[in-house]
């Protein structure tokens, strides 16, 4: 790699992070799939645990440093974590994923390495926003914290349900997050493009209602056995999700590959919600699989892939435009979601189901990788810092 490329790499938190996010993505499925289909049984339980805790705490740190560390940057206009700095927390992050190979005598050591990443996140961002007087941008670390105890929960316990829970906090965090940026783009493109924003509409009362119900399902995921109260609290949060998601004008954005990337992660949320709720009623009609999978592979991997393609753009000087090719891999990775899903509500045959699902999967993070690394690690083309 040129020498200028290298030092473009570690100048903002976003082009590591995202580069890492893509690699992870692309490595973690075909490796779980030839663990599950070849493993040994004895250790399938084991390997899971591993798939599930990197699906959902390995992948999703390494977006949420990308985009959080890059975005309270222009929250509070202070400088972005770059060299020796970003470097050193981008290893933490890396060490973290490594440490399933150490030998059992070290697992204090992984279990520090995994656990220690997401407080200097956190803390690196609470000083800037506490600093620059923003204490309402407090609440993503609120969240951060609330990511980070369930982590620790799962280490302690080696639960699941501690997993499936954090992935639930996640989708609060896509929430607030997904909340702000999508109806603003939403609005600044329609602007552009000389359209009327009048009828785009962003209801405070409603976000705020939609995170209260998503804390609400996070709390009985955790304390709630199946019942029609957890299942009436899904379908819920599921309709104010949909409701508040009529209301970013989707339809009138359908010819902007890089907004309806957004509004369909969203619209997973929504499926998500749903089948959660059909997974807690007293006779559950489908199974954990079905939602785990609507929101990890449909929701969360959809608004990471559509985050990385805006962002790489627009902080690198570029015109805010998908690269050619792409958006078949935003395809490819609506039809992984939905491929998966079918075949956790057995719809699909399993083996056929997992395995056309991991391939569209590669598929997508495959073309992200080709597509965006080069302007991941080249300097900016605007020829400006950063």
């Amino acid at each position: 790699m040129p020498r200028q490329s290298v030092f473009a790499l570690w100048a903002y938190p976003f082009r590591v992070f995202f580069l890492s996010t893509a690699a992870a993505a692309l490595v973690l499925v075909p490796l779980w799939i030839g663990l599950r289909l070849h493993g040994s049984p004895q250790h399938q339980l084991a390997a899971l645990l591993w798939h599930q805790h990197e699906m959902t705490v390995g992948l999703l740190n390494a977006a949420i440093a990308g985009f959080l560390l890059t975005a309270v940057c222009n929250w509070t206009r202070t400088p972005p974590l770059a060299g020796g700095r970003l470097l050193a927390l981008w290893a933490l992050w890396l060490g973290g994923r490594l440490a399933p190979l150490l030998p059992a005598a070290c697992q204090p050591l992984a279990l520090g390495l995994d656990l220690a990443f997401l407080p200097v996140v956190a803390a690196i961002m609470a000083q800037r926003v506490i600093s620059a007087g923003q204490l309402r941008q407090l609440g993503p670390v609120a969240v951060l914290a609330l990511l980070w105890a369930l982590d620790l929960s799962f280490h302690l316990y080696q639960q699941p349900q501690m997993l499936h829970a954090l992935l639930l906090a996640a989708t609060v965090l896509m929430l607030v997050i997904g909340g702000r940026i999508t109806p603003a783009f939403t609005a600044n493109w329609l602007q552009r493009q000389g359209g009327s924003t009048t009828t785009l509409r962003r209801s405070v009362w409603l976000d705020r209602l939609g995170i209260l119900a998503a804390l609400a399902v996070l709390a009985a995921q955790l304390l709630l056995a199946r019942g029609w109260l957890p299942a009436a609290l899904g379908a819920v949060t599921a309709l104010v999700t949909l409701v508040r998601l009529a209301g970013w004008r989707s339809m009138a954005i359908r010819r902007e590959p890089l907004l309806w990337v957004l509004h369909f992660g969203h619209l997973w949320i929504v499926v998500g919600y749903a089948l959660w709720a059909l997974a807690r009623l007293p006779t559950p009609l489908v199974t954990d699989n079905a939602w785990l999978h609507a929101l990890g592979t449909g929701a969360m991997a959809t608004l990471i892939l559509g985050v990385i393609t805006r962002v790489s753009m627009g902080h690198t000087g570029r015109p805010l435009q998908l690269l050619p090719g792409m958006v078949w891999g935003y395809w490819a990775l609506q039809g992984a979601a939905l491929v998966r899903v079918l075949a956790a509500l057995g719809l699909l045959p399993w083996l056929a189901g997992i395995s056309t699902a991991a391939a569209l999967w590669t598929l997508a993070w495959a073309l992200l990788l080709w597509r965006y690394a080069p302007v991941l690690w080249s300097p900016r083309a605007d020829g400006r810092p950063g």
